[in-house]
């Protein structure tokens, strides 16, 4: 009972923090999520460093990333042009170059945990970017904040139905191998959820049809549950249970939001190809 209310009230402020940030301003939602992909990005290194080793600077590479959302925030937004990404470039062209004088023992692996660590975390943040400002024919584009809160949404139902119906009613194995606490109760008690959760989107942004909101959070749904199962499996392979300890009752960053490194590209590719035609 005493951990489900410590994950109940960090669940609140971490809710509540994020649609604030999301809501407010655009910029409040560029300087939410660059600290979030350095969180994210510092327990993910600090897992590789203890699977391989490698010594992998965690603030810097974690600005790194930040870096990639920071330029194609700048760039979608329309504030600047693509000469931006330079910034990012120069970020990786110094990675390889500074390798040549770190005296590694393997600098392939280090490099290699690097670049994936940018590709797994920095870049489905960064196409968040992608869902704020959605072509609507403005120039400048125009800040919205309705698909990112959609996403979030579906992945908060999900994660709570998925919760709440597996622990009380789970007894089939949804991946055992992978994470032996997941079952099949579970997911579809939170594909139950996400679903409510898509009529009440309906409900108040008519403008888009139902069939639309269910659609998109069954595939949230999907894609979120292989990205927490991907997360598991990274943890299961340097044996431990949590990302980080930075969120009481919940483990860390990349535990809270491991669902959304694969969900952002459904959401994405379903938004542009059969909504915004």
């Amino acid at each position: 009972m005493k951990n489900f209310i410590i994950r109940l009230l960090t669940g609140i402020v971490y809710v509540g923090t994020i649609t604030f940030s999301v809501i407010y301003s655009s910029y409040t939602f560029l300087a939410l999520f660059m600290v979030i992909i350095i969180l994210c990005l510092r327990e993910f290194y600090r897992l590789a460093n203890i699977y391989k080793g490698t010594e992998i600077n965690l603030y810097i590479h974690g600005a790194g990333g930040a870096a990639l959302f920071l330029t194609a925030f700048l760039y979608i937004s329309g504030i600047t042009g693509r000469y931006i990404f330079s910034l990012y470039i120069l970020y990786v062209i110094g990675t390889f170059i500074y390798e040549l004088y770190a005296q590694q023992k393997n600098p392939m692996a280090r490099l290699a945990y690097i670049l994936f660590g940018q590709f797994y975390i920095a870049l489905p943040f960064s196409v968040l970017n992608l869902l704020t400002f959605p072509d609507s024919g403005t120039n400048p584009p125009v800040y919205q904040w309705l698909w990112v809160i959609a996403l979030l949404l579906f992945i908060w139902a999900n994660d709570t139905g998925a919760y709440l119906i597996g622990v009380r009613f789970g007894k089939h194995r949804l991946w055992e191998r992978i994470s032996p606490k997941k079952s099949w109760e579970g997911f579809f008690g939170g594909l139950a959820f996400t679903i409510v959760a898509a009529f009440i989107l309906a409900y108040f942004n008519p403008q888009i049809a139902l069939y639309h909101w269910i659609t998109l959070s069954i595939g949230v749904v999907v894609f979120s549950t292989y990205g927490d199962l991907l997360e598991s499996l990274i943890k299961r392979s340097v044996e431990v249970k949590d990302s980080g300890r930075s969120l009481p009752g919940h483990g860390g960053f990349l535990d809270r939001f491991d669902s959304l490194l694969l969900a952002v590209y459904a959401m994405l590719f379903y938004m542009q190809l059969f909504i915004q035609n």
